[in-house]
């Protein structure tokens, strides 16, 4: 029996914490299945009987690459709503990208923001740098709104985005470390390395977080491996990542070794690579993430990335798929 109220309370799927997850979950897998026509099409394709869906591990998950195909919407009269923001994967030459159509951009940035407070506190002590070439040339990427979003609410007025000058942001690093101010150095990971390698600094008062994204720039490397020059170069006892792609918008964040914990909105789970039904809650395998936040599109993503799930909800990245489509902020294998 489909859950009769129209629409989802935001306030608590934003307040959702580990005893409520999954009830929450499974009333917006009702709302989606009933307001969502692409993915109530794919659901019954698999002959899923909505009535006998209990648990997480029994919700079906659309396909990443439907992001391509299609406007994922789930909205009564959706059809007719214009998105307040458009996230777009930045792909390959030749290959179509993934779209998010936002339609209520407070989730989003509601989200966004009690997660990485969940792990850092208020953005309003970090002066943010972001270090981001190849996604501040192009429109609608997902991770530039990101660092945007942040700066906006941190406020500082050192704040600033950079592509290649690296010697103004090494002036600006020295400058904030001389007087003590926290700053989160958020970078794509060819990048960090490339400015770590020209410019090496002790970074006291710096937090490095890296976001993936090898994209071809240079030799491939293992994330310890990156992670173990970066900490090198900038004398550093941990190199922070961060997990999230155009199709999501919470975030997960690893804040030593690889490790990764999602925010409150989200949780991972993992199937057999032979058996896409086949879910479980911890193992290895390729990745389902549900993401709450995700409650006008689809909140119940297959994935393409292979990972290992621990009992306690946290997670590594290890590689992805075999054939999958390469997407511009994939994480590298470890």
């Amino acid at each position: 029996m489909l859950y009769n109220t129209p629409l989802i309370n935001t306030e608590n799927l934003l307040n959702v914490n580990a005893g409520n997850f999954e009830e929450i979950a499974l009333q917006v897998f009702h709302y989606q299945y009933r307001y969502n026509t692409l993915y109530k099409e794919y659901c019954d394709a698999l002959h899923t009987d909505v009535a006998t869906v209990k648990r997480l591990t029994q919700i079906p998950f659309l396909p990443i690459s439907f992001f391509k195909t299609h406007a994922v919407l789930s909205h009564p009269g959706s059809e007719t709503k214009e998105p307040a923001l458009v996230f777009e994967s930045s792909g390959t030459t030749g290959e179509t990208p993934s779209r998010h159509y936002i339609l209520d951009a407070g989730i989003y940035e509601r989200s966004l923001l009690e997660g990485f407070k969940e792990f850092y506190g208020d953005s309003q002590q970090y002066t943010i740098l972001a270090l981001l070439p190849s996604y501040l040339e192009r429109k609608n990427a997902s991770l530039v709104h990101m660092a945007m979003t942040l700066m906006e609410k941190s406020g500082q007025p050192g704040n600033g985005f950079y592509i290649n000058e690296w010697a103004q942001l090494h002036s600006v690093l020295a400058r904030l470390e001389q007087s003590r101010q926290k700053v989160l150095l958020l970078g794509v990971t060819f990048a960090l390395l490339d400015f770590a390698a020209a410019y090496p600094m002790p970074l006291a008062n710096t937090i490095v977080m890296e976001t993936g994204g090898m994209k071809g720039r240079r030799e491939e490397l293992t994330r310890s491996e990156v992670h173990d020059i970066l900490k090198h170069q900038w004398q550093i006892k941990e190199v922070h990542s961060e997990y999230g792609m155009t199709e999501l918008l919470s975030q997960a964040y690893a804040t030593a070794g690889g490790i990764f914990r999602p925010a409150a909105t989200m949780r991972v789970l993992v199937r057999d690579i032979n058996d896409p039904l086949d879910v479980k809650e911890t193992g290895t395998g390729a990745m389902n993430i549900v993401d709450l936040a995700n409650i006008n599109s689809c909140s119940f993503i297959e994935t393409e990335d292979i990972g290992h799930i621990n009992s306690d909800g946290t997670f590594e990245v290890l590689g992805r798929m075999d054939h999958s489509a390469l997407r511009g902020c994939s994480l590298m294998a470890v």
